[in-house]
């Protein structure tokens, strides 16, 4: 589920070599694309003073960050390196003729990137025209609160609507990968247009920024989906000090990892009236994820046959990893184990998965591993989903794209409804929305990268959806 980012951090560059005739020529605007699962656009604004001395920033349009600061370049007669230390990334290239820069961004993995000089980068800002804009009609509050052990500051804003009170009221739920309270994620703001189409139908929304990112204090790279539990029962908790919730109605909505998270908050407390689902998790991990992985391979053009394969491979690859003592082993056991698939496969099927050269498997090895052993991971992997569901008593609301890649509708959607007509809750509905993507986004080629290139970021009928379920059900 977790798209993985590279987080361009703002950069100060300060000359360390040459003279005028040597810099001028780096001088403008550079734009390239990284792919990385998704297409993330970076700009970098390299200036030069009079004194000789080469300032610059970088943006990354598709995170919404902007005038970022970065470490050092390095200039050599055509040759340039900038390095950001903090990112534990770098950048090194070669000006191949006046407008264009060839080279190769490190960051844990190597990725080809050419920088083009752009007179004007601010064309490359994607219009999300459902972001919501002030005024709004309704309140809205920037607000802190600590979990019952303090040990954790979150910073959150809550959304009230016009009028008397008390109202029904919701907890927001991200999924994988740090987020803030918008859910923001290649500059849709997710959450934020959800809490305003809710808000605007009756509903308090809570979204807040999760552990470490923001306004919210903790380590989020320490934390596991049990500590975000916790997390998102301090929402509940807050919402019910204030006075203009209906405590009889409170929920929690979660999106991919978050509808596994609100199951298991659900499941510890007797006060949650209502869940929603959205593109949730609904079979043990490792066989969503194995699942996730063919998808995402077919999408980029693989046959069915080899995805297949892929498959399979993934599932042997984690077992190795999860089980092995340390670090060290896991990478040399995985390694092994790759090796002796290699053997065995043609040399067709290893090309179409990018794994026919010894070093493209060890590149695969390297990342996959330094993911599966953290503790979120095997923390994530551990979990059934099946077993918190089952034990629901409160309403729930289930849906996904039928076009999700990410969390493949029909298995996840199948193992919910199985797992509710198991469980205690009288009113429950699941629910597959053709030619829906794993955001909720109508889609077209359908794959991760297409994410960015929507400019729809939460699909209205989806949205009129939710909210018509929630006025039936629980207003």
């Amino acid at each position: 589920m977790k798209t993985k980012h590279i987080i361009i951090a703002a950069c100060l560059f300060l000359l360390s070599t040459s003279g005028f005739s040597q810099t001028a020529k780096f001088a403008g605007s550079w734009y390239g694309t990284l792919n990385v699962g998704v297409d993330l656009r970076i700009v970098f604004h390299i200036t030069q003073e009079e004194n000789g001395t080469v300032k610059a920033t970088a943006d990354s349009p598709d995170q919404s960050a902007s005038g970022l600061k970065c470490d050092t370049i390095i200039i050599s007669n055509d040759t340039v390196t900038i390095e950001m230390k903090k990112m534990g990334a770098s950048f090194t290239g070669k000006l191949t003729n006046d407008s264009v820069i060839t080279g190769k961004f490190m960051q844990k993995i190597e990725i080809p990137l050419t920088l083009i000089k752009k007179k004007d980068p601010t064309s490359l800002i994607r219009k999300r025209p459902q972001t919501p804009q002030p005024p709004f009609s309704y309140k809205s509050e920037d607000i802190t609160y600590t979990n019952k052990d303090g040990n954790i500051s979150f910073g959150a804003t809550i959304t009230i609507p016009e009028g008397k009170g008390p109202f029904p009221a919701v907890v927001l739920v991200s999924g994988s990968g740090p987020q803030n309270r918008n859910g923001e994620m290649l500059g849709h703001q997710f959450f934020a247009v959800l809490g305003d189409h809710l808000t605007k139908n009756g509903f308090v929304v809570l979204r807040y920024d999760e552990r470490g990112v923001g306004k919210t204090t903790g380590s989020f790279s320490e934390a596991t989906t049990a500590d975000f539990a916790d997390d998102a029962s301090a929402g509940v908790d807050y919402l019910l000090s204030r006075t203009e919730v209906n405590k009889k109605k409170v929920g929690l909505i979660g999106h991919s990892e978050g509808g596994v998270v609100v199951p298991m908050v659900a499941t510890a407390r007797k006060d949650i009236d209502f869940l929603v689902l959205l593109a949730a998790p609904g079979t043990k991990i490792l066989d969503m994820m194995a699942e996730q992985n063919e998808a995402i391979v077919i999408k980029n053009g693989v046959s069915q046959e080899s995805a297949k394969e892929f498959g399979l491979l993934y599932r042997k690859v984690i077992s190795s990893i999860i089980s092995a003592p340390d670090n060290t082993i896991a990478m040399q056991s995985t390694i092994q184990l790759i090796e002796n698939w290699a053997t065995q496969k043609s040399k067709k099927l290893l090309t179409e998965l990018n794994l026919a050269s010894t070093k493209s498997r060890f590149d695969y090895i390297d990342v996959i591993t330094k993911q599966a052993r953290t503790r979120w991971f095997k923390y994530f992997l551990s979990i059934n989903p099946v077993s918190y569901l089952q034990k629901l008593k409160c309403k729930v609301l289930a849906l996904n794209g039928d076009k999700d890649i990410q969390v493949i509708s029909k298995a996840n959607l199948t193992g919910i409804s199985d797992a509710l007509k198991k469980s205690k809750s009288k009113k429950y509905e699941v629910r597959e929305l053709p030619g829906l993507n794993h955001l909720f986004q109508h889609c077209t080629s359908c794959t991760v990268n297409e994410y960015n290139e929507i400019e729809e970021t939460f699909s209205p009928e989806a949205l009129l959806l939710i909210s018509n379920w929630l006025k039936k059900n629980i207003q």
